[in-house]
């Protein structure tokens, strides 16, 4: 049998048949929010209550963004309320993410919702129980037997995590069919009482988008290896959320990107020898691209050309980051072009963790 990658012994329990992506879909919010209007709203909010919004906002034309999406319309960040308010926001309008790009994944693998056997759902933008596969049970149609996989907290490696998750899954069960939905609402964490510059560098960079990927060992697509991370010690304040009384406020530390710089090559190269690779194997990387600074960054890490994360940028662009989708709508746009062999793909997330998951496409 002909595998791409090697197989650690501690996975030979859980079969050899390789998972293979059977398709992916991608879903957008209805309200388009150009990178002009964002900041202009910005101004007009924020001005008298951040001192450096002037300085700051120079940034919103480097960020490499032309528009994002949203759940909610661009007036309603005036006046953005509390929890209530904003895990109402988040229900609905992830909700619908989560059934659009679920039915467009499977529409791509030529499956109808009851052969769906495991639902995993990645999101760290908002709460509700039941979760958002429960509530999208009807609509999607799916079997009463269906495992359902809700995961919270991976924030933007949620991708790269939650398709693991779902690789392990479908790799227990050959012959079963697993749906991996990531599906985010960041622009509601804005923050208008107690802006701080973290917040406005999410103000530059968040969108809401969702994606989903059909995974199985039958025949045909991409096939996926197993996945790791690495993280980091000592950097628990680098990213995530901090929990206040009217929503989620944003971590975001500004030493990202000098941090990968000096960091992120040594991390990878030992999640890729846990995994029996090295670097010189891999002829593309799919990265999430956190921002315009962070995409550079991975590139130097990399010793890539500029340039080279060409599909990054683009996603990048036109939609902004969405945090846990961002890498898979990186991966489908990556895949719909001329296949390239051995690829990896990375993101980071709360921890502070790079996951990193390989994946061959036949060339």
């Amino acid at each position: 049998m002909n595998v791409p990658f090697p197989l650690r012994s501690t996975e030979t329990a859980v079969g050899e048949t390789p998972v293979r992506i059977r398709g992916i879909g991608t879903a957008l919010p209805p309200h388009r929010l150009t990178q002009e209007d964002v900041e202009h709203a910005a101004g007009a909010v924020l001005r008298d209550s951040v001192s450096e919004f002037d300085r700051l906002a120079l940034s919103f034309k480097a960020a490499g963004i032309d528009a994002r999406y949203s759940v909610a319309p661009l007036e309603w960040f005036a006046d953005p309320g509390g929890w209530h308010s904003r895990m109402e926001l988040y229900r609905e309008g992830a909700l619908a993410l989560f059934i659009e790009a679920a039915r467009a994944a499977l529409l791509a693998a030529d499956l109808k919702p009851a052969d769906v056997d495991t639902v995993v759902t990645i999101s760290t933008t908002g709460i509700v129980t039941p979760t958002l596969d429960a509530l999208a049970f009807e609509a999607l149609g799916l079997r009463r037997d269906v495992q359902r996989v809700p995961v919270f907290g991976l924030g933007c490696a949620g991708g790269v995590s939650g398709l693991s998750i779902a690789q392990r899954l479908a790799a227990s069960r050959p012959g079963s069919n697993v749906l991996l939905v990531a599906v985010e609402a960041c622009t509601l964490a804005f923050r208008r009482n107690r802006p701080r510059k973290a917040d406005m560098i999410a103000t530059m960079l968040f969108g809401d988008g969702a994606a989903a990927v059909c995974l199985s060992t039958a025949a045909g697509g991409a096939v996926l290896g197993s996945g790791a991370e690495f993280t980091w010690p000592a950097t628990l304040d680098v990213m995530g959320w901090d929990i206040h009384d009217d929503g989620f406020g944003v971590v975001f530390d500004r030493s990202i990107p000098a941090f990968l710089c000096s960091h992120f090559a040594a991390a990878l190269d030992t999640g890729l020898a846990q995994l029996g690779l090295a670097r010189s194997r891999i002829a593309r990387f799919i990265c999430h691209p956190g921002g315009a600074k962070v995409v550079q960054a991975l590139e130097a890490a990399l010793e890539l050309s500029a340039d080279t994360l060409d599909h990054e940028r683009s996603v990048l662009r036109r939609y902004g980051n969405m945090s846990s989708p961002t890498v898979l709508f990186v991966l489908k746009d990556v895949l719909e072009a001329p296949p390239q062999g051995p690829m990896l793909l990375t993101a980071l997330g709360p921890g502070f963790t790079a996951a990193m998951l390989p994946l061959h496409a036949d060339v």
